[in-house]
């Protein structure tokens, strides 16, 4: 192995339940407006448009238990999300030979700065300060397709403090899961590691230190994490 002239960084490594062995993050991809009632409330148009991506960083990913509140911020918004963990890639993939490379799935929250996005948004500027801070990115552990398949329908939930914030299904997603990785495909070559969050339904809101954030999707898995 060739020498560092700084030392190299650790790998960020998710979770597998039921194995001790971890799932190395290569690349995070973000589905944007992936849910016809939350583009609504976002103030766009629901229809099937062509999808949009943004990126988090591997290192936004994590297996935890606390979220630390970032700061430059007073408006940070929870979306709940179903994860994509691929166990292969390659460009232009066709949408019917897609879901063969996914290694599993999760439940992940995508925390966003939505003050510093609404200002991004107004100057034209890109996301990246309100999508991609330090634990952005709070995961839960991943479960094999091999052993639940590929959901195509189930709830998708998030509660806050124990009232039920968002709550939607896997069929309301406009651009589905086999889509979202020959669309991704086409713009990057996917590889093994990569990580997609597929989308929030409606009903994203703010959080403040101290508030208990729990959330699932049918047939996945749950998460539960404090803002601290």
């Amino acid at each position: 192995m060739l020498a560092t002239v700084i030392p190299a960084l650790e790998p960020v490594l998710l979770p597998v339940e039921g194995v001790t062995e971890r799932f190395p993050v290569r690349r995070v991809y973000c589905v944007g407006r992936n849910y016809a009632d939350h583009a609504i409330e976002m103030g766009h148009d629901p229809s099937r448009q062509p999808p949009f991506f943004f990126q988090k960083n591997a290192d936004n990913l994590y297996a935890g238990s606390e979220f630390p509140y970032p700061s430059l911020s007073s408006d940070v918004h929870y979306e709940v999300e179903l994860v994509m963990a691929l166990a292969a890639g390659g460009a232009n993939i066709p949408a019917g030979e897609a879901l063969s490379k996914v290694y599993g799935y999760g439940v992940g929250v995508d925390f966003t700065r939505r003050d510093r996005q609404a200002e991004a948004k107004k100057m034209g500027r890109p996301w990246e300060v309100a999508k991609a801070f330090e634990k952005s990115a709070p995961v839960s552990a991943l479960v094999p397709a091999a052993k639940i398949g590929h959901p195509q329908q189930g709830a998708v939930w998030l509660d806050v403090n124990g009232e039920r914030k968002q709550s939607g299904n896997l069929n309301q997603m406009i651009w589905k899961l086999p889509e979202i990785i020959a669309e991704l495909s086409k713009l990057f070559t996917l590889a093994p590691g990569d990580v997609i969050m597929t989308g929030t339904p409606a009903g994203v809101g703010p959080v403040k230190r101290g508030d208990k954030v729990a959330c699932g999707v049918e047939g996945v898995g749950e998460l539960t994490v404090t803002v601290v």
